[in-house]
């Protein structure tokens, strides 16, 4: 069934972060209310001298601004470009689509957001070499990156001996040590 959400009928509230130049207002989780399965947006509203979220690109999700009214300027890896209404920005998974709004206005930009869920999202900021696994919020380091087998090497010794073959021929680890020393 259609669902119109109508200008006058949204609220908005102020989300504030622990950094003054970081805060918006936004509308409910509008796709939350309809029970969307693959897209989640809302409407947001940007003052004037803010940003929106720290500058970040995501890994296995697309984004959609829409802007509805007032103007921003977009930063991306092409550069510095102002944007009003009507315009349509579209930003495809990863690091060329990189992105943060700032309100270089003297109005609020306001905007619809429009994003796909892909249930697990990856999101990186480059400024600050940061990892942030959405919807969950774990941020981490990105410098702490490591290997895939890093500290995998002595498998072996979480589990009962009695369970275990004993190779014929072990190899040796990057240690120099056979695999059951």
């Amino acid at each position: 069934m259609p669902r119109i959400f109508r200008k006058k009928d949204l609220r908005f509230e102020k989300r504030e972060s622990l950094l003054p130049e970081f805060a918006w207002h936004t509308s409910p989780k509008l796709a939350k209310a309809v029970n969307a399965q693959y897209l989640d947006f809302d409407v947001r509203s940007l003052d004037p001298g803010l940003f929106s979220f720290p500058y970040h690109f995501h890994r296995a999700a697309e984004e959609l601004f829409f802007i509805l009214s007032g103007v921003a300027t977009l930063r991306s890896p092409e550069g510095f470009q102002k944007v009003a209404p009507g315009d349509l920005v579209y930003f495809e998974e990863g690091p060329a689509s990189a992105h943060q709004l700032y309100n270089h206005g003297d109005s609020p930009c306001v905007y619809l957001d429009i994003r796909t869920t892909p249930g697990i999202d990856i999101c990186e900021y480059p400024d600050s070499g940061k990892i942030n696994i959405l919807p969950r919020l774990e941020v981490f380091e990105s410098a702490s990156k490591v290997g895939y087998y890093k500290g995998e090497d002595q498998v072996a010794r979480h589990w009962p001996k009695k369970i275990l073959k004993k190779p014929k021929n072990p190899r040796p680890n990057r240690s120099g040590r056979r695999r059951w020393e």
